[in-house]
Order: C-alpha cells, then sequence, then structure tokens
C-alpha cells in the first residue's frame, strides 16, 4: 500500500538527517577543540615579558639616583663654597641636598612596587610595557627634578649667604622643583597599578 511506502521514505529521510547531524556535530566539536587549542597556544605568556618589567625597575632607580647625585653634588659644592665665609648657616643650607635625597627614594619605592607584583609564569607583555613606562615616568622626572634642584640650591645658598631675604624664595622654588619628581611617582604608581589589573589573564602560563 502506499501509505507503507511513504513511512518507509520519510523513516530513511530521517535516519540520513539524523546521520548528517551527528556528523556536524563532531564537526563542530572537532573544530572547537582545535580552536581553543589554537587560542591556547596563542595566548602563552612570553618569558622575554619579564625582560621589560626589569627594565623598568632599573629605570626607575637608576635614573632617580642619578638626579638625586647631581642635585646633592651640586647643591654640596655651593655650601662647601659659602660655608667658608659663613659657617653659621650650613645648616640651614642643607636643605637642597635633604630635597634632592628624596628623590631616590621615590625611585626605590617604584622599583620595589613593580617588582612585587611581576609574576613569572603569568607575566603578560600588558604588564611588562605598562611597568616600563611606569619606571621610566618615574626615574626620568625624578632625574629633571635633580638637575633643577642641583642648580638651583647652588646659586641660592650662595646668594642666601650675601642676602638672608632670598632664603624664602629660594625654598619656594626647590619645592616646586621638588614637584617634578612627585607628579612622575604619582602617574608611575598609577600606571603600575593599572596594569595589575588589565595585565592579569591576558596570557596562559608558559610553563603549563
Amino acid at each position: 500500500p502506499f501509505w507503507r511506502k511513504s513511512n518507509s521514505f520519510h523513516s530513511v529521510e530521517f535516519q540520513h538527517c539524523l546521520s548528517l547531524t551527528h556528523s556536524l556535530t563532531h564537526a563542530n566539536v572537532r573544530m572547537a577543540m582545535y580552536s581553543a587549542s589554537t587560542l591556547m597556544e596563542m595566548q602563552k605568556c612570553d618569558p622575554s615579558s619579564a625582560f621589560f618589567g626589569f627594565m623598568g625597575v632599573t629605570s626607575a632607580i637608576v635614573f632617580a639616583n642619578m638626579g638625586a647625585a647631581y642635585g646633592t653634588a651640586k647643591s654640596g659644592v655651593g655650601i662647601s663654597s659659602m660655608g667658608v665665609m659663613r659657617p653659621d648657616m650650613v645648616m640651614r643650607s642643607i636643605i637642597p641636598v635633604v630635597m634632592a635625597g628624596v628623590l631616590g627614594i621615590y625611585g626605590l619605592i617604584t622599583a620595589v612596587i613593580i617588582n612585587g607584583k611581576m609574576d613569572a609564569a603569568t607575566y603578560s607583555a600588558y604588564s611588562g610595557y605598562a611597568h616600563l613606562g611606569a619606571g621610566l615616568t618615574v626615574g626620568m622626572s625624578s632625574l629633571a627634578a635633580g638637575l633643577a634642584i642641583g642648580i638651583v640650591g647652588d646659586a641660592g645658598v650662595r646668594a642666601n649667604a650675601q642676602q638672608p631675604r632670598l632664603f624664602v624664595g629660594m625654598i619656594l622654588i626647590l619645592i616646586f622643583a621638588e614637584a617634578l619628581g612627585l607628579y612622575g611617582l604619582i602617574v608611575g604608581l598609577v600606571v603600575a597599578s593599572t596594569a595589575e589589573g588589565k595585565g592579569k589573564g591576558l596570557c596562559s602560563p608558559y610553563n603549563v
């Protein structure tokens, strides 16, 4: 009868559709597994990313100490020359040396913070670049502040020995010069903190 032929036709068509569905499902699963494995391979953390992080640590402490050393040496020469004629004003004129020494602390703080945020296995390139930028920001800002403090301190203590009224003006200039290093410290800490939140999870550990 025709209805039996129709039923057999529909059952064959159903089986064909079912086998086709199974084939597509297996193909999709294999493709998804291949894509996932490929993606994981693409997201492996690069071990060389740590190079940029350690360069940020080095830049922060080295450039900050260079600025502190120049400011201390330049101001110290002026204080020594002035102290020959006015030894009573040596302790009062030591302020530029103290302010120059603080710049080295800025670099030390940044270097310790960056080094503490570095994880060997999960350290992404984003974090490495951000930490390098943070180190350079603090280091170069402290270097610029050290140059300004050294020059102003040298001339200021010599002039202050001859005219004590210049002391307040010298202090104000030194404060604004010190602020340059403080600006760099603030920006560097913000960049380093941002890298900790945005840099994690961008790649999988390379040692897995």
